[in-house]
């Protein structure tokens, strides 16, 4: 099977060829990427604030993070699948125009539950437009190319988390017109403004020729997987684990065999299920896939972690909390742009070193929690957040391209859909345990212990990543 890529208008069937994605095009889609994932790290230090001026309980709190993150992993595969279907470039205009509709009415909301209908319909949004960055760099680049462009995802990614929660703290603080909390969602809409200019003029439209129909089922069953893990996770501590969390979770195995199966049955009669279980038979995004969850689930997990201790432990502001990882934020940067070539020059090998970096970064952290507690800042931070942001950036760029770096271009969009839909369910799953943990002990603990503890869990996690990237292939294809 061939994929026919086509430039404006489509036209299926026919061969022609594949449009380059210029620099212009790269930029406008990478801003694409960094949209959704600023927004799932922007508000973490601007969640006091929306309790205090929207009298929301903590579990709404927590809903205005969950509503936007399961909403978002839920619909990233079929996204990836429309997109395969009507034309990616079509998609992206389209889910990033409905992410700055959605944007405005996250910032204009009345009420705490009108805040979380518009983060759920903002994380749907969001779900249509991202996975049609992946497929579109797959499908419109080749060799050098691709893989400067894979590494610049991979960068942009990393940094949007963490720049999202520094830039969440210096808008809540800077109150711009009044806006107060306000403004963290407001300022996507510019953003999305200038990207639906660029997107019009710069991006290519891309299609697979033979686009399969969506796969309803698995569609279903995929929803019901995630769902009935990651909302009695997120929920539970604040609910109080009623009968309905253990329900859920009990039926969490079942929702994913029934998943499963179905996608085989499809998979071995010749139809494209939504998540093709013989896409797994590639070794490079097995290994990838299962390296990025530990990954995912520790980073998301630290990034709300050590926003709530800083603020509520420490005593710090929205700006002096974000900015306490402006170190993490930087060194990921400067190491991001290094990446290539010593991917070019040491293969994989370089992502054990990564996780070990990682690792002694967030030992010192931990010890500076454990010493210098209550006054724990940006200069107490500062060694083992910038050792940790050089070690991320010699881990999750790499393992992005791994991930995708043989997966055939008739299956961009799905492929690219499987590995932000990990991603992003991880992120999620990373707040729900790590951050649940950490809530749990805080009463019996205090906030120092509870800070440690979850900082030694977390280095367990690292641990494991480490020991998983010596299975990844030593070259990227």
């Amino acid at each position: 099977m061939t994929e026919t890529i086509t430039s404006r208008p489509v036209r299926t069937g026919t061969l022609e060829v594949p449009p380059a994605l210029g620099g212009l095009g790269l930029f406008t889609v990478l801003l694409g990427a960094a949209l959704p994932l600023v927004d799932f790290f922007i508000v973490n230090v601007a969640l006091p604030t929306i309790g205090a001026d929207l009298s929301a309980s903590e579990a709404v709190l927590e809903l205005v993070v969950a509503g936007y993150g399961v909403a978002y992993a839920v619909l990233l595969v079929l996204g990836g699948r429309l997109g395969d279907l009507f034309g990616r470039r079509r998609l992206f205009l389209g889910g990033m125009a409905a992410f700055g509709l959605t944007s405005l009415a996250c910032g204009l909301a009345p009420d705490a539950w009108s805040l979380v209908a518009a983060r759920v319909a903002q994380g749907a949004s969001a779900a249509a437009m991202l996975p049609q960055v992946l497929a579109t760099i797959q499908a419109t680049t080749t060799g050098p190319r691709r893989a400067r462009a894979m590494s610049l995802y991979g960068a942009t990614a990393g940094l949007s988390m963490v720049a999202g929660q520094i830039l969440g703290g210096v808008l809540v603080a800077a109150d711009i017109a009044g806006t107060g909390w306000r403004s963290v969602f407001l300022v996507n809409v510019p953003v999305v403004l200038v990207g639906l200019f660029l997107a019009a003029r710069a991006v290519p439209e891309t299609r697979s020729a033979r686009p399969e129909p969506v796969d309803v089922p698995g569609t279903f069953l995929l929803a019901a997987s995630i769902l009935t893990l990651l909302v009695p996770l997120t929920e539970g501590r604040a609910a109080g684990w009623p009968l309905w969390t253990w329900l859920s979770l009990a039926a969490f195995p079942f929702a994913a065999a029934a998943f499963y199966a179905v996608e085989r049955r499809a998979d071995r009669a010749g139809r494209t299920p939504l998540v093709p279980p013989s896409l797994f038979a590639i070794v490079s995004l097995r290994r990838g896939l299962l390296l990025i969850v530990p990954f995912s689930i520790g980073f998301s997990g630290f990034m709300f972690v050590i926003a709530v201790a800083l603020q509520q432990g420490a005593g710090l502001g929205p700006v002096a909390a974000g900015l306490a990882l402006a170190p993490l934020a930087v060194v990921f940067f400067l190491f991001s742009l290094a990446g290539p070539r010593l991917v070019a020059r040491y293969g994989t090998r370089v992502v054990p070193v990564g996780a070990a970096l990682q690792g002694v970064g967030l030992a010192l952290m931990t010890l500076a929690a454990w010493r210098s507690w209550p006054d724990l800042g940006l200069v107490e931070l500062l060694p083992g957040a910038a050792v940790a942001g050089a070690g991320q950036a010699l881990q999750l760029p790499v393992v992005l391209r791994v991930v995708l770096s043989e997966v055939p271009a008739v299956r961009a969009g799905v492929g690219g859909g499987v590995m932000v839909t990990t991603q992003q369910a991880s992120l999620a799953l990373g707040v729900a345990t790590l951050g649940t943990l950490f809530l749990s002990l805080v009463p019996g603990m205090g906030m120092r212990d509870a800070l440690v503890t979850t900082l030694l869990v977390q280095l367990a996690g690292v641990a494991l990543t480490g020991l998983l990237s010596l299975r990844l292939p030593r070259t990227i294809a």
